[in-house]
């Protein structure tokens, strides 16, 4: 097994579904743009509460991946 070095990044997702599609969206945003992705956690989770029902959940996740490797 080699050794692998990680970047992590910081992101939010929002959702007025819920927090599982909140955080499905961000991961699948943040898949477009950085390859690798390995893990991810949840730092925060808040929410909106809009016309005194509907709410509008926010998940901020450290998405973590791996660098390229260099070639030998």
């Amino acid at each position: 097994m080699s050794d692998s070095v990680y970047s992590v990044s910081e992101i939010v997702g929002s959702s007025t579904v819920g927090i599982d599609d909140a955080i499905k969206g961000a991961i699948s945003r943040a898949s477009k743009t950085l390859h690798n992705l390995d893990w991810f956690e949840v730092s925060d989770i808040r929410g909106r509460i809009e016309e005194n029902e509907r709410c509008h959940f926010q998940v901020k996740l450290k998405v973590g991946f791996r660098l390229d490797d260099h070639p030998a």
